[in-house]
């Protein structure tokens, strides 16, 4: 068995854009050395860290609004003690949690987006 690598979410990420930028790259039919975020920008792909925070951000709308899946609406509201400018907001509370592990659970990373 070989160890994580300390920061396992950036390496995953990192190979993940690795394979987006060499799609891109065939589906534009582009060479080897043309920039990879030139073609996303001209094929409207966003970078697969912008996709993942876009895409927990949809599925958090919809969950919010339709509320069809009880164990995804429950997600608590921001409720501030005092009156602020932000109140109007449907803001999200975000619990603390005490092992790093935890923070990739939906109910928690939805918050945070």
């Amino acid at each position: 068995m070989t160890p994580e690598p300390p920061n396992a979410a950036l390496s995953s990420h990192h190979g993940l854009q690795v394979a987006q930028n060499s799609l891109v790259r065939t589906v534009c039919q582009a060479p080897r050395s043309a920039s990879a975020t030139e073609l996303r920008r001209q094929l409207h792909w966003l970078p697969v860290r912008q996709r993942i925070s876009y895409k927990v951000a949809v599925i958090t709308y919809k969950t919010r609004s339709t509320s069809k899946t009880a164990y995804l609406s429950d997600l608590q509201d921001y409720r501030p003690a005092r009156t602020l400018r932000s109140s109007h907001k449907l803001l999200l509370s975000v619990p603390r949690m005490a092992l790093a592990f935890s923070t990739k659970a939906f109910s928690v990373s939805a918050r945070s987006v």
